[in-house]
């Protein structure tokens, strides 16, 4: 049975770019060597894409965020450099989102899931994530893979997740704990 990585929004603005913050970088390398061990053991790995149009000011999240990222067709919307050589064209899944979660991952996990059940099973060993933010998107597509695949184990390894405010980043980490989310390396 596989795994799954969810690498979230590792993206050029959340690292480097428009929402970029020191904390991002040093995920870089440890973002890079997870994926590669998912690819080495043959494992599932999917990646979503905050993706915002032009008129991201004037929307709920650009009226409380007003800092445009991740604008469709933009560079910063692009996975960040560390990681952009190591996705697999016609073997990995890209989640477009325009909010926190993704509601195309969410159909995606809960069809994947009901499949493993019509035979008994369940759809993978693990689901891990890892990427930015974890006090907003992570931990919101922590909640959507633990709701689409409940008896799945969801796993975040808190050396490959951050968030530009550390108090956040520890009560994100603890609020998934609270949803019996395994927070690792913490």
């Amino acid at each position: 049975m596989k795994r799954l990585l969810i690498v979230v929004d590792f993206q050029k603005d959340f690292v480097d770019g428009a929402l970029g913050f020191s904390g991002a970088l040093p995920l870089r390398e440890r973002i890079a060597a997870k994926i590669m061990e998912y690819q080495d053991r043959g494992d599932k790995i999917v990646y979503t894409i905050d993706t915002h149009g032009a008129g991201y000011l004037e929307t709920q999240e650009g009226r409380n965020l007003p800092i445009p990222h991740c604008i469709k067709g933009s560079e910063g919307q692009k996975l960040d450099e560390s990681i952009q050589h190591l996705f697999r064209e016609n073997v990995d899944k890209l989640f477009f989102k325009g909010t926190f979660g993704s509601s195309e991952l969410f159909d995606w996990l809960r069809e994947v899931n009901k499949l493993a059940d019509d035979m008994d099973k369940i759809p993978f060993e693990c689901i891990e994530l890892v990427g930015l933010l974890s006090n907003i998107c992570v931990i919101s597509e922590c909640v959507i893979a633990k709701t689409a695949c409940p008896e799945v184990p969801v796993i975040v390894d808190a050396l490959c997740t951050a968030s530009n405010d550390p108090k956040a980043n520890e009560a994100a980490l603890d609020v998934m704990e609270s949803l019996q989310i395994k927070v690792i390396n913490r």
